[in-house]
């Protein structure tokens, strides 16, 4: 039922306009009373008026892609009009100025003023304002604007193919943007047509003009015996009465053609387009109202218009800074509620709960709140070691996330990597800790504790004695201090961890584009992206740096084709970045090192396996012997670490993974390097030997 109503609703407009436009052709051919005329008449200058208040209000030109087809309907009514008033006036001008009608006699009387000169003058500037002005440069934006369009087509469908070839538009989209292409184009090309309705009816309407007062004046001096003064001054009235009933809503729709063709690619109404952009610039309002104010008081000019305007531009440029900072206030606090309610929402949805940091501190009450206060300053710190892990080991760390929780000690701090739990310390907040090592205890009250990031011996003394202990010669560091460094340590020991598949895709996209090549050369014909992460990962297991990354990926594209368990390329990487691992453990241009000895080599080697390539299989040493080996090992490192800061173990090139493999579980930071990785050119100094 619905739908048949719809129906026949569509069907009688559908009857209606047609009926409308075929009254507008009868008007051409049949004659029509006076009242009919003033109806026509009031009709054109109405429907002149909602074209513009149209024009104005919509957002952008294709809104009123039905103008062209407005504009020749407007200029067909104008034109039956006209012809219909130029037969009542040479057929009955000589009854008076109301022969053609109400309306044509009282726009006769009210802009002549009862003088048909000054309605001459008037007529032939609106025909000027309108012939010259506004519709030729309306037909000429609407020319160029047809031709830039028609060109720009090719350009924005491929546009438009891109767009739905990446993914970010889908099929309905991608239609729906050719479909206001093709409008657009069509829109521009009828405009460029239609232009040329108005010009047309502007030279229409001089010839119109003529005829009915030389016409008029004709019939009404030889048919109806006027005189010729008379016969001049009705005539005269009512043509151009006529005319100027024609040409203002001619003028009215010529100024909505031009405004809808400039509008261009602006979008949002006329007048936001133009007295926002216009009010834009607060400094140009505030030169244009001192020169208004120059205008006031120069002599001969009228002081209060001037006056008047200076102080509107004057006051319109000062309040538009605080409009705007006020708008500005309130867009920034809605966007941070917004962003406020967005993270809220996050926080509570399960998914939010899964993820996990990747580096967690977290604080008891007690010791955060005492670390409030420099809760900055920790901050800035805790990046500044970030930024130099990156530069030590070649990748940026993740961020270290800060918080508190009541499930652990108020003094206590727990240092998270992805979740777990890697270690538990307790600061004394205010207290001092001084680390004495194998050293004597200071002579002052305190706490003999361990030394959180290295295991040594220390003491947490009250912060009132700190002149005491350094006049002791011992040095005393804070709780932060204490805090920062257990947190670097731990990190260094879980490098491996933190490096994710991610970081390193981030860094081979940084890589210039020749070893991009070379990436694509070996990845992933030779090597997956994940092997080369293990890779890596292995390297930061022993604490070698991977800034040198090109030298990485060239020593792997040289073993790869030979070798694919992750440690054989391991070995020939660290060879080949020997320079960069003995630079970075070498102290004032020499090497500390500590040998195995001859027993611990042979020993060694007997308990390699090999294949019958000789490539190492098997580790296979008597339990005893790793024992012994630890034991010797020990005393031997720990006798060296009072002598040396820095040094490293270095043994046979096949032992060398499976000797790290005893150490590390003793010494976790102490390097063990092979004979091959001692740099050319190096000087090494010898501790003695492991024996």
């Amino acid at each position: 039922m619905e739908a048949s109503e719809v129906t026949a609703q569509g069907r009688g407009r559908d009857l209606a306009f047609a009926g409308a436009v075929v009254g507008i052709l009868a008007i051409l051919f049949l004659p029509i009373p006076p009242i009919a005329i003033d109806m026509g008449l009031a009709l054109s200058v109405a429907l002149s008026v909602l074209i513009l208040m149209v024009a104005l209000w919509i957002q952008k030109p294709l809104e009123f892609s039905a103008f062209p087809t407005v504009l020749l309907i407007a200029t067909l009514l104008r034109l039956a009009l006209s012809i219909a008033s130029t037969r009542l006036i040479l057929s009955d001008g000589h009854k008076g100025v109301d022969a053609a009608g109400h309306v044509i006699s009282g726009f006769s009387q009210f802009v002549m003023s009862g003088d048909f000169v000054i309605g001459i003058v008037v007529f032939i500037i609106l025909i000027t304002v309108n012939f010259l002005v506004i519709t030729k440069g309306a037909t000429r934006i609407a020319e160029v604007g047809a031709r830039f369009t028609l060109d720009a087509i090719p350009g924005k469908q491929m546009a438009i193919d891109a767009d739905l070839s990446a993914g970010l538009i889908d099929e309905k989209e991608a239609q729906k943007r050719r479909r206001e292409l093709e409008e657009e184009s069509a829109f521009f090309g009828s405009m460029d047509g239609a232009s040329k309705f108005v010009r047309g009816e502007a030279v229409a309407s001089l010839i119109t003009i003529a005829v009915n007062i030389f016409g008029g004046i004709v019939i009404g001096v030889t048919r109806h015996g006027m005189p010729l003064s008379k016969a001049a001054d009705v005539f005269v009235q009512l043509s151009v009465g006529d005319g100027l009933v024609s040409q203002i809503p001619a003028l009215v729709v010529s100024l909505a053609a031009g405004l809808l063709v400039s509008k261009g690619g602006t979008r949002g109404q006329a007048q936001q387009a133009v007295l926002g952009q216009l009010g834009a610039y607060p400094r140009a309002l505030m030169v244009a109202a001192a020169l208004m104010f120059v205008f006031a008081i120069v002599p001969g000019l009228p002081m209060l218009p001037f006056l008047v305007l200076g102080c509107c531009m004057g006051f319109i440029a000062y309040s538009i800074p605080k409009q705007r900072a006020e708008q500005e206030a309130k867009a920034q606090a809605k966007l941070a509620q917004e962003q406020q309610k967005t993270l809220l929402e996050s926080r509570d949805t399960v998914k939010e709960s899964l993820k996990l940091a990747e580096i967690e501190l977290c604080l008891g009450k007690h010791l955060a709140s005492h670390l409030a206060s420099a809760h900055g300053d920790l901050a800035h710190r805790v990046g500044k070691m970030r930024k130099k892990f990156a530069q030590d080991y070649g990748f940026v760390l993740p961020d270290v996330k800060l918080s508190d929780s009541l499930m652990i000690p108020p003094k206590s701090y727990q240092i998270k990597i992805h979740g777990t739990v890697i270690a538990t310390q307790e600061v004394r907040p205010g207290d001092l800790l001084v680390v004495l090592g194998d050293g004597p205890m200071p002579d002052v009250p305190g706490d003999e504790v361990r030394e959180p990031a290295f295991g040594m011996k220390a003491m947490w003394v009250s912060d009132v004695y700190l002149s005491e202990i350094k006049r002791q010669g011992f040095q005393a560091v804070d709780g932060a201090s204490v805090l920062l460094t257990h947190l670097s340590e731990v990190i260094r020991n879980n490098l491996p961890q933190l490096l994710s598949y991610k970081d390193v895709r981030n860094l081979l996209d940084g890589l210039d584009s020749e070893y991009k090549r070379l990436l694509d050369d070996i990845c992933p014909s030779q090597i997956s992206y994940s092997g080369l992460q293990s890779v890596l990962k292995l390297l930061l297991a022993e604490r070698v740096s991977i800034r040198n990354l090109s030298l990485i990926l060239e020593a792997i594209a040289e073993i790869a084709p030979h070798a694919r368990r992750a440690e054989q390329l391991v070995e020939h990487v660290r060879v080949r970045i020997a320079q960069q691992i003995c630079g970075d453990l070498a102290e004032g241009g020499a090497l500390n090192v500590l040998r195995l000895g001859n027993k611990w080599d042979i020993a060694f080697h007997q308990s390699l396996k090999r294949d019958a390539k000789g490539d190492v299989v098997e580790f296979d040493i008597d339990p005893r012997l790793v024992e012994q080996f630890g034991t010797e090992a020990s005393d031997a490192i720990k006798t060296r670490m009072g002598q040396v800061h820095t040094f490293a173990v270095v043994t046979a090139p096949d032992a060398r993974p499976y000797v790290r493999m005893i150490i590390e579980r003793m010494f976790s930071s102490l390097p063990v390097l092979s004979h091959l990785e001692i740099a050319r050119g190096l000087e090494v100094n010898s501790l003695g030997t492991i024996s």
